[in-house]
């Protein structure tokens, strides 16, 4: 089985049904994924009908990680792709399959830190916040009619997309050398900012989301590297120290005069 397999989380949010939560467990042992999360889950993980159907894979579900939101639990993963069925996804970008799972594996320096591929609900989906918290989105081509795929369905076709790819990918000239920031990481970046905008004015508190939505898509394209996100911490640390002692050196410079 590919590399990549032996530290991917599978996250699943607020799974509705134990015989699809079975099924999805039955895939972790298929594909030799790493571990399943689960995101308040609404139905019993440890249900006799998601065990049965598990078969070979109830070890996922006795042994799955139960987290209250989405950013907690991928919050040590260095990548993460989510899903998306709808196409009302207003001003996020969406990636085909095939992109998004070789960016999702191409950084051999991290292939020994978690990577995740995160599901939504059956009933609704992924929420736009939700969406955010990934660097890429993917969608699965299907009838525009009724794009919505049975979650179960969505994540066999893309484990078995990402091991295909695995599989068959030899070169070694398109690997990244360096480490992604994390969604918990990008997630901070885009609260502090947010938090300094306010500060000084440049955001009003009713469209605030709105617009920060837009800087956090802006950054998820730019694929920002660790020390990226740290460079622009330490601008915002130095932007808010200045803001808050501006009126020292507007005095100090009319002294000068």
């Amino acid at each position: 089985m590919p590399i990549f397999t032996k530290n991917l989380k599978i996250v699943v949010v607020e799974p509705l049904g134990e015989i699809n939560l079975g099924s999805i467990a039955r895939l972790c042992q298929n594909f030799e994924v790493d571990e399943l999360r689960i995101v308040s889950p609404r139905c019993n993980p440890k249900h006799p009908d998601a065990l049965k159907m598990a078969v070979q894979g109830r070890s996922f579900l006795e042994n799955a990680s139960i987290y209250p939101n989405l950013l907690e639990s991928i919050q040590d993963c260095v990548r993460v792709v989510a899903t998306c069925g709808r196409i009302d996804h207003g001003e996020i970008p969406l990636q085909t399959s095939a992109n998004a799972l070789k960016w999702l594996t191409e950084d051999r320096e991290a292939s020994s830190k978690p990577i995740a591929l995160v599901f939504g609900r059956e009933d609704r989906g992924l929420t736009n916040l939700e969406l955010q918290m990934a660097q890429k989105v993917v969608t699965l081509n299907a009838s525009s009619n009724y794009p919505s795929l049975n979650l179960s369905h969505a994540v066999a076709i893309i484990l078995h997309e990402l091991n295909s790819y695995c599989s068959n990918s030899h070169s070694s000239n398109e690997i990244k050398k360096y480490t992604s920031a994390s969604p918990k990481e990008l997630n901070d970046c885009v609260e502090d900012t947010k938090e300094l905008l306010l500060q000084i004015g440049f955001l009003q508190s009713h469209t605030a989301n709105a617009r920060m939505a837009k800087i956090k898509t802006f950054l998820h394209r730019s694929e920002p590297r660790q020390e990226d996100i740290y460079i622009l911490r330490g601008i915002l640390r130095q932007i808010r120290w200045f803001y808050k002692n501006k009126s020292f050196y507007s005095t100090s410079y009319k002294g000068d005069n």
